[in-house]
């Protein structure tokens, strides 16, 4: 006695497993690349909201605080230059905005724009 199978066969072929293969390689090097950019924008909101809450008063202290900051977490990004700083009546907040180009392969590059401010805490 024999038994056929009248149904059709399930599963991926090696072609779609290839295909998917080579798109979870490329999505893991694209966040293997963005990653240290990444890191580095929250260890700089971080240092402004560290700031924003020691009572720094006036924008130079602001700068003088941030670079401390940014040579014991080591960004490089921005400086305290960079830094907006705006009062209204005893209100200081601090802002930023820098662009980082990372580099995927070849010509081709990401272009990631980071914002923050401490108003927004």
């Amino acid at each position: 006695m024999t038994q056929t199978t009248s149904g059709r066969q399930r599963g991926l072929s090696l072609i779609s497993l290839l295909f998917f293969g080579i798109i979870a390689v490329m999505l893991v090097v694209l966040g293997m690349r963005v990653m240290p950019s990444a890191m580095e924008y929250f260890a700089i909101k971080r240092a402004l909201n560290t700031i924003a809450t020691s009572g720094a008063r006036s924008a130079a202290d602001i700068q003088r605080a941030f670079d401390r900051q940014a040579a014991i977490d080591d960004f490089t990004s921005i400086t305290g230059r960079d830094l907006i700083v705006e009062r209204d009546g005893e209100q200081i907040t601090v802002s930023f905005g820098y662009e980082k180009r990372v580099a995927l392969f070849g010509p081709v590059s990401l272009l990631i724009q980071y914002e923050g401010s401490t108003a927004s805490r």
